[in-house]
């Protein structure tokens, strides 16, 4: 198995649970869904005026 089997999961899941309360973890998990979303769209970003500037090099 992985480093983490069944229980250390729900027990993970438990502590989250009590520290958090059951009403907020939808939120902390949306902004983190949402921080996940702009730093992909940050690399990506990046990635492009890259490629734009191999295009210009190469003419």
């Amino acid at each position: 198995m992985g480093p983490f089997g069944f229980k250390e999961i729900l027990i993970i899941a438990l502590i989250i649970i009590v520290l958090f309360g059951a009403k907020r973890i939808p939120e902390l998990f949306r902004g983190v869904g949402s921080g996940i979303k702009e730093f992909k769209d940050a690399v990506k970003d990046d990635e492009k005026p890259k490629e734009h500037h191999k295009d210009n090099s190469a003419n």
